[in-house]
């Protein structure tokens, strides 16, 4: 049986501890404290009397099943959970970019009960994706990407895993059908928020089936959902460290979606001008020094180009899909002006059929 946030006890985290080599460790009471703010999890900080180890850590996070039910139903038919579980279990020990220390991992079927244990990563804050982020922040977010992308590129065993979707014919038409399901009342809701050619990109995307196919030559495993929300940010040092978490929405994709994703969402559009190439440059640059051959700039460009609209999905169904909240607008209104100013600023809409 997975352990509920209500059964969790002293011993069960000492037995944590002590299978991840702090032998000597023993935990004689703890505090619970809810932190974060998903939406399909619960994060639980545990604080813990520690005796026995010095080098053991004194706090952890738990991540649990929403309270919510609709939610609790979205994560399980989503496989959500199951990513997120299996992300932890036969993932991460193969991958360079940074996460979290994982001390659990366990899963009842595709969920909903679920429980992982990780790392506290504090000091480090979660991004503040309507603020936006420095040139800095988004080098060592770009980079860490390469640590996910290269480990996996065009490896075709991604395909035999059953809990790893990839997006075929028929799944990207019932993509495109809920774009456009849901496209009048975002329109409705926000278009009089955006400039004239922001909304009229955001529509026609609706109408072309080219930009939801996804490239099956150059293919990797993709976050999906990159975004500053999702990373834990450290900058006390001379460069700022990144660990990346939320691995629910994992899937087989385009590399370039994440790169795109991040910097047209991350980065407000007089920030990202006039560094935009730069830090795709140095991700290319890094991609071919993990050993990544035979992708050369030009291919690399492009497909950052047709990257753009990655965000859009996620911007039109999930805006209409949540509960309306005053921040929720104002984060989805950045996220509609963001994304699609940054397909229109790179040509993008050329892809559109």
């Amino acid at each position: 049986m997975i352990p509920t946030q209500e059964s969790i006890d002293a011993a069960w985290l000492t037995a944590r501890l002590r299978e991840a080599g702090h032998s000597g460790a023993t935990v004689a009471e703890f505090t619970a404290e809810r932190v974060g703010t998903g939406q399909l999890g619960t994060c639980i900080r545990y604080t813990m009397d520690v005796a026995g180890d010095d080098g053991a850590p004194r706090t952890l996070i738990g991540k649990f099943p929403s309270d919510d039910p609709a939610s609790r139903q979205t994560g399980v038919a989503l496989k959500n959970y199951l990513k997120e579980v299996s992300f932890y279990r036969e993932m991460q020990a193969r991958l360079s970019i940074a996460t979290p220390k994982c001390y659990f991992a366990d899963i009842d079927g595709d969920g909903p009960d679920f429980l992982l244990l990780l790392e506290d990563m504090a000091p480090a804050e979660q991004g503040d994706q309507l603020a936006g982020c420095s040139e800095d922040v988004a080098r060592a977010a770009v980079g860490q990407l390469v640590g996910l992308h290269a480990p996996t590129w065009c490896d075709e065993s991604l395909r035999t895993l059953a809990w790893i979707d990839e997006l075929g014919e028929e799944a990207a038409e019932m993509v495109r059908g809920l774009y456009s399901s849901q496209l009048e009342g975002f329109l409705g809701r926000y278009g009089g928020r955006l400039e004239a050619d922001e909304a009229a990109i955001i529509e026609r995307v609706g109408a072309s089936t080219a930009v939801f196919q996804r490239p099956r030559d150059v293919f990797a495993l993709v976050h999906v959902d990159y975004r500053l929300d999702n990373l834990l940010i450290d900058t006390s040092g001379d460069t700022p460290a990144i660990t990346v978490v939320d691995w629910q929405s994992l899937t087989i994709g385009s590399p370039l979606a994440d790169v795109a994703y991040f910097i047209g969402a991350g980065l407000v559009p007089e920030t990202r001008r006039p560094v935009e190439e730069r830090l795709v440059r140095g991700y290319h640059d890094a991609l071919v020094a993990a050993g990544v051959g035979d992708y050369g700039w030009q291919r690399c460009w492009e497909d950052y180009r047709r990257g753009s609209f990655a965000g859009f999905f996620v911007t039109v169904v999930a805006s209409m899909i949540v509960v309306q909240t005053d921040r929720g607008d104002e984060m989805f209104t950045a996220m509609a002006k963001r994304h699609s100013r940054h397909a229109l600023d790179l040509g993008a809409d050329e892809f559109l059929d």
